[in-house]
């Protein structure tokens, strides 16, 4: 069934700065309502209701645009080990979607305050980043994955707490030069989370709560979900390395388990609404020229040269889960667990998608194809036929 999400951007704020822009101001609560206009995107359910128990346990869409009607449904069930249906409210650990949903907005926060410079070196704003080299790495660099850093160590096995784990990020020596190679690094991303830290004076999670979600009443988001939230929350995978038990409600990522949850790479969960509300503001933004932050954070920088990389967010390429058919100005990014999130601000739409995939297992990689089915699809039910 599908269903209606009404939103409505109240401001188009800049991202709360101490300049001529409004503040961020808050999202209504708005009902969700079944609409039979909605049945073009039928094929897009009927498709995904075909990947159940192949692709993933359950998954929800979101498909909708600023200012306007956003379609919400869902399809399948939690787990393979709980078989209640999953509902427009379940929520799930939106792995590395967390880059971009918190850690790139924290920073366009702060780019748009005046309180970072892209083109700085990291080491103003964390000293202890330190080793060959890295005096030469800019936020910028740490934002297109260009930095050097490996792409991943095993901290959780290396160290035995969230100390020792940023001291060996820090000193994790560079494997290429600044800005010369493309390696998407979750290092690099847990680097720029201590210089959001270093700046604001809060953990990251309190700062986005703070500065974002709260604003925009995004009641269903946040890291370290409470207990009693636990039932509403996709079971994710048994880990069998680290905490040697099933996970549900607790980052799947082990790295930012060792973090204590909370960390720019991975963390955060959401729902599909609250999300809806975060997207709507965000492409209302970026086609409304309101902010030059956004469109700059939003555009493909090649960096380093044919990279697909913006500013956190990638932007299509071959093979992407972007599909085939967006415009030359989308945007998006997507994460281990099984999330996706796509803008196309010339159609005015986003496409949100969110599994969890690797319930049972993160061997089942067929989400990558239903990705770019899925972005084909909507854009071909938005298409007016010929």
């Amino acid at each position: 069934m599908m269903r209606r999400l009404a939103v409505a951007v109240t401001a188009l704020l800049v991202l709360g700065c101490p300049r001529s822009h409004p503040p961020l101001t808050s999202l209504p609560a708005a009902p969700l309502e079944t609409q039979d206009e909605f049945r073009r995107f039928d094929p897009v359910l009927d498709y995904l209701r075909s990947q159940v128990d192949s692709a993933f346990p359950g998954a929800v869409i979101v498909i909708g645009g600023a200012n306007q009607n956003i379609v919400v449904s869902a399809v399948g069930h939690y787990g393979v080990d709980d078989g209640r249906p999953v509902t427009a409210a379940t929520v799930y650990d939106l792995a590395s979607l967390t880059k971009v949903i918190g850690l790139t907005t924290a920073v366009m926060i702060l780019v748009d305050s005046g309180k970072i410079d892209l083109d700085a070196p990291v080491q103003r704003y964390v000293p202890a980043f330190q080793g060959a080299g890295k005096e030469r790495v800019t936020i910028r660099h740490l934002l297109t994955h260009s930095s050097g850093m490996p792409a991943w160590r095993p901290l959780y096995a290396e160290t035995a707490t969230r100390e020792q784990a940023l001291a060996l990020v820090d000193t994790t020596p560079l494997l290429r030069q600044p800005g010369d190679t493309f390696v998407y690094s979750d290092l690099g991303a847990i680097v720029l989370t201590q210089a959001v830290e270093a700046i604001t004076g809060q953990r990251v999670n309190d700062f986005l709560r703070a500065r974002v979600f709260g604003p925009l009443g995004m009641e269903s988001t946040r890291f370290l979900p409470p207990e009693d939230w636990r039932d509403h929350i996709a079971p994710t995978e048994n880990d069998t390395t680290f905490r040697h038990r099933w996970l549900r409600g607790e980052v799947h990522d082990e790295n930012a388990g060792r973090l204590g949850g909370v960390s720019g790479h991975a963390g955060l969960f959401s729902s599909g609404p609250d999300l809806a509300r975060f997207a709507a503001w965000l492409l209302e933004l970026r086609r409304g020229f309101t902010s030059a932050t956004v469109r700059a954070f939003t555009t493909r920088q090649n960096i380093p040269a044919g990279s697909s990389r913006a500013l956190g967010w990638d932007t299509p390429s071959e093979n992407s889960s972007a599909g085939t058919k967006m415009g030359p100005n989308a945007f998006g990014h997507t994460g281990f667990t099984g999330t996706s999130i796509w803008f196309d601000p010339d159609r005015n739409v986003f496409i949100l998608l969110l599994t969890n995939r690797v319930n049972p297992t993160r061997a089942n990689t067929k989400i990558l194809q239903v990705r770019r089915r899925v972005a084909d699809l909507v854009n071909d039910a938005l298409t007016p036929p010929q």
